[in-house]
């Protein structure tokens, strides 16, 4: 069978057992929609966790951005896992035990007042609609070179399948889903990675195969061949770092702590029974994580490899199927400059012009296609890139979902709404934030892993610090925390909305504020809003006594 059919083979398969495990788990209270009944064990909720983490940028764009950019690439593997661990040991085990369902609900009843509950809520949609835009992209860039449709139309399919089940079945149904996508991806990215790792380097196991020397008996190392490959056409050297250290630190502790503020990761702590739960199913999610992400480096110098000797310097007549198959899509271009048919693909220090354009969030989707693997295994892949953009986008749609039903609502402009009432709400809100971030994953502001590191700024600057100060300072009152987070997210956002919309032009390390790129900018807004939230704690009163204890009472295990 060609890669098509298999593409529609695996994902069709995929599909039908999503959808059958949403309307088999479907939620049928307000406690399910919101948090599964808190009945979900450990192990599967790490693997749901790990799913829900391991979104399109994860999948599709890290080892593409991790091959295009070599060892800058990888703070974003760096910042994610970091903040995972930051996320489990430092906050998640506090927030079970408090017993909310939603980080604005944490907020509101720690710092005692409504207003920080409107912030935290406008805070965690804002977030959530940036994250969520990079899932939806992710799924148009798959549909649309396998099953032969343009990006809006595959934006657009996965709009409906994801609206379906996350409708219908709630945090219940997207748990038990979300494990079912947990063990597609991890397949589909494993497989390939095995293969190419065999062909290229002998070694069955990616993680080894990346440090090896190379299957032709030359002794020569992979990553010594790849800084070969790309010297000689102009690029910088794969093992050495572009970017400042400055820059480099401040992305990376962005994502880290951003982790630690994503409201649609921290909701997942409240899906299992007690504290205890929490602690096991976040160490189980980091196992399932580490999979990927260790095999991500390897995935992106396997690709970059093959596409440095399969491409550069090529007659365009005898460029390989793959390549005018992602042709077709517009997500690589080929501007024959000179006229002479040949594909220039270069760097800057060539003495050619370069004729390539690629859109770096094709590289883990073309892979297989590119070292000429199986049909089978292009289709698997294809699955795997789906499941992790759609499991991700219904959790983060159901964050949007919760903060306008329960805490909006219910907390705040409704109290007395039935729970019949808030659950349509809740269902109602997820079809609307669906439309919205459809036009935004039509529209992106950049390419996936980009737009998600806007994300992790935001809820850095923002949530982060009212959390940490709402566990481990009784003294922050909601003044402070609400003039912080206004004060970290703005600066955050205006930052970024400045460089990506209004003067792109000027978006460079010799424009940049000590040149901190807006992937980095999160790290700043968030010491923005630890210092403002000090000063405007310090000169308004102290919290009451009772937020006092309850405080005090949070921090004592059991």
């Amino acid at each position: 069978m060609s890669a098509q059919v298999w593409t529609f083979v695996m994902v069709g398969v995929s599909f039908a057992v999503y959808i059958g495990v949403a309307v088999w788990s479907r939620a049928r209270t307000t406690g399910d929609f919101y948090v599964a009944g808190g009945s979900v064990h450990p192990v599967l909720n790490g693997m749901a966790t790990a799913a829900d983490w391991m979104s399109a940028a994860s999948f599709i764009s890290m080892a593409g951005i991790i091959s295009f950019q070599g060892r800058d690439g990888a703070v974003y593997l760096m910042g994610w896992t970091g903040g995972y661990v930051l996320l489990a040991l430092l906050l998640a085990p506090y927030l079970r035990k408090f017993g909310k369902f939603t980080v604005p609900d944490f907020v509101g009843d720690r710092y005692d007042s409504q207003t920080a509950r409107f912030v935290a809520v406008l805070c965690a949609i804002f977030v959530s609609f940036t994250y969520v835009a990079g899932q939806m992209r992710g799924v148009g860039i798959a549909f649309s070179r396998f099953l032969d449709v343009d990006i809006t139309t595959g934006v657009g399919i996965g709009m409906a399948i994801v609206a379906f089940y996350a409708v219908l079945g709630g945090m219940k149904g997207i748990t038990y889903t979300q494990v079912a996508q947990y063990c597609v991806l991890i397949f589909a990215y494993l497989v390939p990675a095995i293969f190419i790792s065999l062909l290229i380097t002998g070694n069955a196991i990616p993680q080894i195969g990346f440090g090896s020397t190379l299957a032709d008996g030359s002794g020569t190392f992979l990553l010594d061949k790849l800084d070969v490959l790309s010297t000689d056409l102009g690029f910088p050297a794969y093992t050495e770092g572009r970017k400042s250290t400055l820059d480099v630190f401040f992305i990376t502790a962005a994502l880290m702590v951003g982790t630690a503020g994503l409201p649609h990761v921290i909701v997942r702590f409240y899906t299992v029974k007690k504290v205890a739960a929490a602690r096991s199913s976040a160490g189980w999610a980091l196992v399932f994580i580490a999979l990927l992400y260790t095999t991500a480096p390897a995935v992106a110098a396997f690709a970059r490899t093959n596409l440095l000797t399969t491409i550069s310097n090529t007659h365009y007549a005898d460029a390989p199927p793959w390549f005018k198959a992602w042709e077709s899509t517009g997500l690589i271009k080929f501007n024959d400059l000179n006229g002479d048919g040949i594909i220039q693909y270069v760097g800057q220090g060539a003495a050619v012009a370069n004729e390539l354009v690629i859109d770096r969030d094709i590289m883990v989707l073309a892979n297989p296609e590119i070292a000429d693997l199986p049909a089978w295994v292009i289709g698997l892949v294809v699955a795997g890139a789906l499941a992790a953009a759609l499991s991700t986008a219904a959790g983060l749609l159901l964050v949007i979902s919760t903060s306008v039903s329960h805490d909006l609502l219910r907390r705040g402009l409704r109290p007395n709404i039935t729970d019949r009432g808030e659950l349509l709400a809740a269902r109602i809100s997820v079809v609307v934030a669906v439309v919205v971030a459809g036009y935004f994953g039509i529209n992106p502001p950049g390419f996936v892993a980009q737009v998600v590191a806007f994300a992790f700024g935001l809820a850095a600057s923002s949530f982060f610090p009212a959390i940490l100060m709402g566990i481990f300072s009784k003294r922050m009152n909601y003044q402070g925390a609400v003039a912080g987070m206004i004060a970290g997210i703005t600066f955050t956002a205006s930052y970024i909305i400045y460089f990506k919309f209004i003067s792109p032009e000027l978006n460079s390390a010799d424009h940049w504020l000590f040149g901190i790129s807006p992937e980095g900018i999160g790290t700043l807004g968030m010491l923005i809003n630890f210092v403002v939230a000090g000063i405007v704690g310090k000169l308004t009163p102290a919290p009451p006594k009772s937020i006092q204890e309850l405080v005090d009472n949070l921090r004592t295990p059991g």
